[in-house]
């Protein structure tokens, strides 16, 4: 599906930004060149874009990446800052092969200067397709905190289960080291919808956990501070804090996709996780208790689905697949739980793989239509594309944001060497690392706040 000059549903702002060249085949001009017609693509999209940096694009060299990040954007933050203004955006030219250029690069900006990035290959700078610079536009755009799509039934409150009273639907996920690194943590991202009835703008917070520890340990945290006594945070806590501040409404309502469980830890997981959800509402008020819906999603299984007819064009899409927004809740799945295939996306490449949906715990009580309907609907939402999507955006995007997480990680604890046994104090709430074994976890550096806002994940 092309997407060229295609309209955003609200454009982003972007006042003022810059941009760095770290390839050396890119010249000066072809950088001048390139964020130009960056810019007026941001702009035929929808968004508000300043035609021009506020400095002209600085070449450096990629072993000096933390001295260029830093010395350019305190360049241009003093021309702005005296208008009590800041840098919206940093565009960033890679070599095609620029090894941890690029992990560092968004460590130093979401981590150290708070800055939301944007980075292009040289080979994309060279050949500049419409096509390319339309869906870096789309990218941008959620990371300044703009939407690229809604549901047209948003907009006049229709969709089931969510346009009846607030809801924020979650997203999580943890991704493991490779097998070969035996020391390495587990890093863990949850994020959730910051707006309502849209549901398309999602914040994402990430945190290191135990090597290979399946159930997320910072969802619900309580410590004992000096000054304050007992305090209780964690993600979830901080997540329906921000919905709150976003949307001017406590969510009646939760949803909660949780990616990467195999079958044998779904109600480990269950018990663990729903516990930590309940605790965080009761923190927040003592008899806040919304209701909650708690589904696995699973993409790795080696059910595929064929149709009837294989020559029926109408069961059948261009490449032979079945079409998209195809369930099975019946024959396959099993007899008594309530589990789901859907088939969200068009098959584009080979036969296409449909996602499995396990319905743990349901206090909303949705009927299976209702839900398989409601996560149907979301997948036409993903932000990075035009298209319907496979499994549901908040699981992706936390599938996202565990991966980016991985590059926040200090350089020696990033390989399969062992990591230090001391970690550096307290985790970002406050609460001390798990050991594993004789090693503690290194906790992540703490995302900036203006950037844990957007989708600086995608």
């Amino acid at each position: 599906m092309e997407h060229d000059e295609q309209e955003m549903v609200n454009g982003g702002r972007v006042s003022h930004w810059a941009c760095i060249n770290f390839s050396r085949n890119v010249q000066d001009s072809a950088a001048r060149v390139f964020c130009h017609e960056l810019a007026i693509m941001c702009q035929i999209s929808g968004m508000d874009f300043a035609p021009e940096p506020v400095l002209p694009p600085l070449t450096a060299r990629p072993e000096h990446v933390e001295r260029a990040l830093k010395a350019r954007y305190q360049d241009a933050m003093n021309i702005i800052r005296p208008q009590g203004r800041e840098l919206d955006l940093l565009i960033v030219i890679l070599p095609d092969n620029n090894g941890s250029l690029y992990g560092d690069l968004k460590r130093i900006c979401e981590t150290d200067l708070g800055l939301v990035s944007q980075c292009c290959l040289t080979k994309h700078v060279f050949k500049m397709s419409k096509q390319y610079l339309a869906n870096v536009a789309l990218k941008i755009n959620v990371k300044v905190g703009g939407r690229n799509t809604v549901l047209v039934d948003a907009l006049t409150r229709r969709i089931p289960l969510v346009s009846d009273r607030p809801t924020i639907i979650f997203g999580a996920d943890v991704t493991h080291p490779h097998p070969g690194e035996d020391s390495s943590p587990s890093i863990a991202a949850v994020v959730a919808s910051q707006d309502w009835p849209e549901v398309t703008k999602y914040a994402g917070l990430v945190s290191a956990q135990a090597h290979r520890q399946e159930l997320i340990q910072d969802l619900f945290k309580v410590w004992q501070d000096p000054q304050r006594g007992t305090v209780t945070g964690g993600m979830i806590k901080e997540l329906l804090i921000s919905f709150k501040r976003a949307t001017g409404q406590k969510p009646q309502r939760i949803i909660f996709y949780r990616d990467g469980v195999s079958e044998g830890q779904f109600y480990q997981v269950l018990l663990y996780e729903l516990d930590a959800i309940r605790k965080a509402c009761a923190s927040l008020e003592p008899n806040y208790q919304p209701p909650v819906t708690f589904v696995v999603v699973q993409k790795r299984h080696h059910t595929r689905l064929f149709a009837n007819n294989h020559n029926d064009q109408r069961t059948v899409d261009r490449s032979g697949n079945i079409l998209p927004g195809t369930v099975v809740d019946s024959k396959i799945c099993h007899p008594t739980e309530f589990d789901f295939y859907l088939c969200s996306h068009a098959g584009i490449q080979g036969t296409s793989r449909p996602a499995h949906y396990h319905v743990l715990w349901d206090e909303n009580k949705f009927t299976a239509d209702e839900l398989q309907t409601l996560t149907n609907n979301l997948c036409y939402t993903y932000a990075r594309c035009t298209r319907s999507v496979s499994i549901v955006p908040p699981a992706y995007y936390a599938h996202l944001a565990a991966f980016r997480a991985r590059f926040y990680m200090e350089p020696d604890t990033s390989d399969s060497g062992s990591m230090a046994s001391g970690a550096r104090g307290p985790t970002q709430g406050g609460r001390n690392t798990r050991p594993f074994g004789n090693v503690a976890v290194r906790p992540l550096p703490a995302l900036k706040e203006n950037v844990k806002r957007v989708m600086f994940y995608c």
